[in-house]
């Protein structure tokens, strides 16, 4: 669930916003003349960032980038 507010109000009860955020961990987005420009949501800890780099590196450990040395590499990526 989201809570929306003018920009003016968010301004000037930005404290209370961010009060409500962490505790209730509902967003607040913000407008400007009634169109969204900018959201608050809670911090998240890094949990679902871990778990993306984690199946990067794991996906990391599984390719191979060709045959040749670095260098070759680097001259063929020129070529394109």
């Amino acid at each position: 669930m989201s809570i929306t507010v003018g920009l003016f109000e968010a301004k000037t009860h930005l404290s209370e916003l961010v009060n409500q955020v962490s505790a209730g961990g509902e967003d607040v987005v913000i407008t400007r003349r009634g169109k969204a420009v900018a959201r608050i949501v809670p911090f998240d800890t890094g949990a679902e960032v871990d778990a993306a780099l984690s199946r990067l590196l794991a996906a990391r450990q599984e390719s191979t980038p060709g045959e040749g040395s670095l260098r070759d590499l680097i001259e063929e990526g020129r070529r394109w």
